[in-house]
């Protein structure tokens, strides 16, 4: 595959290191010091994450080199460096990986043309109000050469694109709800069809942006400062303390210590009775379905904190249409989500094959950030080392999935139960749900003994998690069509 425009330049023929762009920076404040009529922007938060304090960030990328060579690397081809991969930079495997399949996504030869790649992006985060990656992908939609028109609204898009409206509601909020009758309409639709190929690019885009929106709020990504609202003139504030400290946990107390001792050890012990209890005996297959069913159940009946609805601003919700249709709490109106079990249709012997006969080498790619995303791991567990957390990771993967409707016959899901308190749950049903809602008290109150790193790897699980389950049912709705 060749890259789609030959304009960016690699980094072999750049010579520009994290050394000199470190230069730049101090010479720009030096600049806005001086009286020289040099207007010099400045970031609005400080650092790349409301959440997580700059400091720590700054100090992976300052004492691991292959993170400083993926940092070059992206900045060379792109011409920036953006907060999100600065955050994903904790997890140096997960961001070499990921930066590849952007890239491909987005700028490699494919079925669509570069300017709907970055307005599909657009529909998708628009779909959970997430402004820092509309405004990423507006300012690459009119880089490429899209038309600022359909930047006014969804409905002065051509007709092709506005049908996918329904699709992309449908697999942000309820894809279990998507039928072969939905690819139909869109790939008969006369002048306005779109073929199979193009297609799967579609579901890919507003699968990866709808879960990359839920890492974008579960993080408390600020926006980059080249992006509308990330920059402002004004002089930094003389006083040595103010809101964006308190936004990056300055001055904020951690509770009470003796409540927080032990999390992680009880923790421990629950993983190595559960080992044990595994090695003893296993549960019936009617035991284990359940089991599932149980939980799935209860996972509608986990109500977020932050229970109150978010309106749209007219700014976002220009770019999709029904901005009144979200997750519901089916269950309370005797409705259920259905059950798909894995045995019947999963990514590894199932969409995997479908992705890659028709997007062709990007199944690969998508299948390598899944397995990079389940099995990472450093064994260890806040200061703990040597630690097996496999089934920790395997819970927080299928408690997801189990949210989803989707169901691994060979897991016994009393484990979720044993291993994630409802406090966790909370913020996991928010993160996959309801992404707009996550607030840094919640962010703050689940694993308070863990490190940053461990949270944002918790997040790159519940993002990957949630894009695999959207995937499944498109995938299984084209599959069906094509049957």
């Amino acid at each position: 595959m060749r890259h789609a425009s030959a304009s960016n330049e690699t980094m072999e023929n750049s010579s520009l290191t994290m050394t000199d762009l470190f230069k730049i920076c101090t010479q720009c404040e030096r600049l806005s010091k001086k009286d020289v009529g040099v207007r010099i922007p400045r970031p609005v938060g400080n650092g790349p994450s409301r959440f997580i304090p700059e400091k720590e960030i700054l100090q992976v990328s300052k004492l691991d080199k292959r993170i400083q060579s993926i940092f070059e690397d992206a900045f060379a081809v792109l011409g920036r460096l953006d907060n999100i991969s600065l955050v994903m930079g904790f997890h140096p495997q997960y961001l070499e990986n990921f930066l590849k399949t952007q890239h491909y996504l987005l700028q490699m030869d494919g079925p669509l043309s570069l300017h709907c790649r970055h307005y599909i992006g657009i529909m998708a985060a628009a779909r959970h109000q997430c402004t820092y990656l509309v405004n990423l992908h507006v300012n690459d939609f009119l880089q490429v050469g899209g038309d600022p028109k359909w930047l006014n609204g969804l409905e002065e898009a051509p007709q092709k694109l506005q049908a996918l409206g329904e699709l992309n509601k449908i697999l942000a909020h309820r894809p279990w709800l998507l039928t072969k009758e939905h690819i139909e309409r869109l790939l008969k639709a006369e002048e306005h069809s779109w073929s199979l190929a193009e297609l799967i690019h579609v579901v890919v885009l507003l699968t990866l942006y709808h879960s990359l929106a839920s890492f974008t709020f579960g993080c408390g990504i600020n926006p980059d400062i080249h992006t509308d609202g990330g920059h402002t003139f004004r002089p930094p504030s003389l006083s040595g303390y103010c809101a964006c400290d308190i936004a990056n946990g300055n001055g904020e107390t951690k509770g009470n210590v003796s409540e927080l001792s032990g999390e992680v050890e009880v923790l421990m012990e629950k993983m190595k009775q559960l080992q044990e209890c595994h090695d003893e005996e296993e549960a019936s297959q009617e035991e284990m379905a359940t089991r599932f069913e149980r939980e799935k159940t209860e996972s509608m009946l986990v109500v977020t904190s932050e229970d109150e609805e978010c309106v749209p601003s007219r700014d976002v919700s220009r770019h999709f249409e029904d901005p009144s249709y979200g997750y519901k709490d089916f269950y309370r109106r005797g409705e259920h989500v259905p059950t798909l079990r894995v045995q019947d249709y999963s990514w590894e012997d199932h969409g995997f094959s479908l992705v890659n006969r028709l997007y062709p080498d990007f199944g690969q790619l998508l299948d390598e950030k899944f397995q990079i995303a389940y099995n990472l791991t450093y064994n260890t567990m806040a200061t703990h080392q040597g630690v097996d957390t496999s089934m920790l990771r395997r819970a927080i993967w299928n408690y997801i999935h189990c949210m989803f409707g989707i169901r691994y016959d060979d897991y016994d899901y009393g484990e979720i139960n044993q291993l994630l308190d409802r406090g966790f749950k909370v913020y996991i049903k928010t993160m996959v749900r309801t992404p707009e809602k996550i607030t840094k008290r919640m962010y703050d109150s689940f694993w308070r003994q863990f490190k940053h790193s461990e949270k944002v790897h918790v997040n790159l699980l519940l993002m990957e998690a949630r894009m695999q389950a959207e995937l499944l049912y498109a995938l299984r709705a084209i599959t069906r069509y094509m049957t």
